[in-house]
């Protein structure tokens, strides 16, 4: 691993980085964060309402905060925003810090989970399908990037998924 025994998620919303984090964490038995959790919990607000109050840019300054907290320790499974990526500061961290899992999944399916979530301020808008096809377009060089693991989480259990995931990052998480 490039780093501590840490494992970060990244990857578009929907695609199951805080559900096979949880699992995974809870199989590995190590403690479990969602970046996005943690800045709500902060701020005392959902991230909807920062979007809309404070805008992205504002948004990205306390993720880049949080990001730069989070993975400083070791022994964490920590599910990330899905625009983590877009700040290389972030990358650098996530890079060095730990063991990066990108959890790929197609558009399609990213609609289909997404579509009654009302918690997702950059789908609100009228062609949800394009919007993701447009984040991805900018965000997957960057996943790739960072990514260690690459995992196709589409139309699979996530138990499924987490087992998998155990046997790829075994190499990752020995002492």
């Amino acid at each position: 691993m490039r780093g501590a025994k840490n494992i970060f998620l990244v990857g578009l919303m929907g695609a199951g980085k805080t559900t096979v984090g949880r699992q995974l964490a809870c199989a590995l038995r190590l403690p479990f964060e969602d970046s996005d959790r943690v800045i709500e919990a902060r701020a005392g607000a959902t991230v909807s309402l920062l979007f809309e109050q404070e805008g992205e840019a504002a948004f990205r300054v306390r993720e880049k905060t949080i990001i730069h907290e989070l993975t400083a320790g070791n022994g964490l499974v920590l599910a990330t925003g899905g625009g983590v990526v877009l700040d290389i500061d972030n990358r650098t961290c996530l890079t060095t810090r730990g063991c990066v899992v990108y959890l790929r999944t197609p558009i399609d399916i990213l609609v289909a989970r997404t579509a009654h979530d009302r918690n997702r301020p950059l789908l609100q808008c009228t062609d949800p399908h394009t919007r993701l096809q447009e984040l991805l377009k900018i965000r997957e060089p960057l996943y790739r990037e960072v990514a260690d693991v690459i995992l196709d989480t589409s139309n699979r259990s996530i138990r499924i998924v987490v087992k998998e995931l155990l046997q790829r990052l075994s190499r990752y998480t020995r002492s």
